[in-house]
């Protein structure tokens, strides 16, 4: 996995505007898109990972909880996040790429 290349992609993605930021905006948009990929914060509280994990499950949505709130955060220039969807087929598959590297 190289993590650098994974948050520079993401970074890319927000300034593209293919990213959903949010817990309860996430959760809405997993039923909503056909692709999609979550990051998830390593360093999440409890509750809001069971939400995620459960409503990913559900959607056969792939999940990524490798980064911190820190690294996420940094990544897009916001602060405190820690949930977010990918909703764009080619940025997903780039990431998917990156991971598998």
């Amino acid at each position: 996995m190289n993590k650098q290349k994974i948050l520079n992609l993401l970074g890319l993605a927000y300034r593209a505007r293919k990213i959903v930021l949010g817990e309860e905006f996430v959760l809405n948009a997993l039923s909503k898109n056909e692709y999609n990929l979550v990051f998830l914060a390593s360093d999440a509280g409890e509750n809001i990972k069971n939400k995620i994990i459960k409503k990913t499950n559900y959607y056969d949505v792939k999940l990524i909880d490798l980064l911190t709130t820190f690294e996420l955060s940094n990544a897009i220039g916001k602060d405190n996040r820690k949930v977010i969807l990918v909703s764009d087929k080619g940025f997903i598959d780039k990431f998917i790429e990156y991971l598998d590297s």
